[in-house]
């Protein structure tokens, strides 16, 4: 079905959301990312990476 969803074969009629705690988790993001400085998020962004590619 994902692969269906991705190609175009069928359309995606999911609820944008399903859940309460997703809805909440998704404002929680947005609120974090407002808080904290473009220094610390490319912080963060170095770290993920490193944590990514670490072999």
């Amino acid at each position: 079905m994902i692969g269906k969803i991705a190609t175009g074969e069928i359309e995606d009629d999911r609820a944008e959301l399903s859940s309460a705690a997703a809805q909440l988790g998704s404002k929680g993001g947005k609120a974090r990312a407002k808080a904290i400085s473009p220094e610390r998020r490319a912080e963060i962004a170095r770290e993920a990476a490193k944590a990514r590619w670490k072999d």
